[in-house]
């Protein structure tokens, strides 16, 4: 299955905003340096994360984005979603009038667990289980980059 950059964009920019708008809006100028996401493609991508409600867009000096609801909610497929829809790996597994080989195609059922197997796996996980984990490996880098530079 291929994730396109945008879905990749977009959960980065989510992760970043989960873990910096707890203060109120974050610019997207913020976001860019720290995702390092082109501020542009950014730019795109929040407004379509808005229009889904992922996200909520305020204008002004005071302005930029915050998320529109708990990150534990959000789901990696929901944002997958949100940006580019839901499609299968291959083609058969949604139109059977495509392919000669699909009364008796063994590779169409590989197929089929192996998108079960990545839809359960986007559905499961979660914004919220990301900021952890990104928390949890910032701690263990610091603690190794001043284990190898004691003071």
């Amino acid at each position: 299955m291929h994730v396109p950059i945008k879905v990749d964009y977009g959960v980065r920019a989510l992760v970043d905003l989960a873990m910096h708008g707890q203060n109120g809006p974050v610019r997207a100028a913020d976001i860019a340096r720290r995702t390092m996401i082109p501020a542009p493609f950014l730019t795109q991508v929040l407004h379509n994360l808005s229009k889904k409600n992922l996200v909520k867009s305020q204008r002004g000096p005071q302005g930029g984005h915050t998320l529109a609801s708990d990150p534990h909610k959000v789901s990696l497929n929901s944002v997958m979603e949100a940006l580019v829809g839901v499609d299968t790996s291959v083609g058969c597994l949604d139109d059977i009038g495509m392919c000669a080989h699909v009364p008796s195609c063994a590779q169409r059922e590989i197929w089929r667990e192996v998108d079960q197997a990545v839809f359960q796996i986007m559905s499961s996980t979660t914004v919220g289980q990301l900021v952890e984990r990104t928390l949890k490996m910032q701690t263990a880098q610091l603690k190794l980059v001043s284990n190898k530079n004691p003071a």
